[in-house]
């Protein structure tokens, strides 16, 4: 059982997006780098993807990585300018 869809931001389809790179849960997403997530996603899809999904992916690595968590930075879109 997945528990990627407890990150803001992931639903169904960016849930997919992550097992078919190969991260099954959260815990899989520690010490992961985002840029190098988005950069699998786009070999993987053949192609660029929408720039949105690596601020999803900063997201969701900090979500993995962090206990005590901010709310502002559970938005994925405050992640634009990191």
């Amino acid at each position: 059982m997945t528990d990627l869809l407890k990150i803001p931001g992931v639903g169904k389809s960016i849930k997919q997006d992550f097992i078919d790179m190969g991260y099954q849960n959260v815990e899989m997403l520690k010490d992961k780098n985002p840029e190098f997530l988005y950069q699998k996603l786009c070999v993987l899809k053949g192609g660029p993807v929408d720039r949105c999904m690596l601020y999803v992916f900063r997201c969701a690595v900090y979500y993995a990585n962090t206990e005590k968590k901010d709310p502002a930075l559970l938005k994925w879109q405050n992640w634009k300018e990191v």
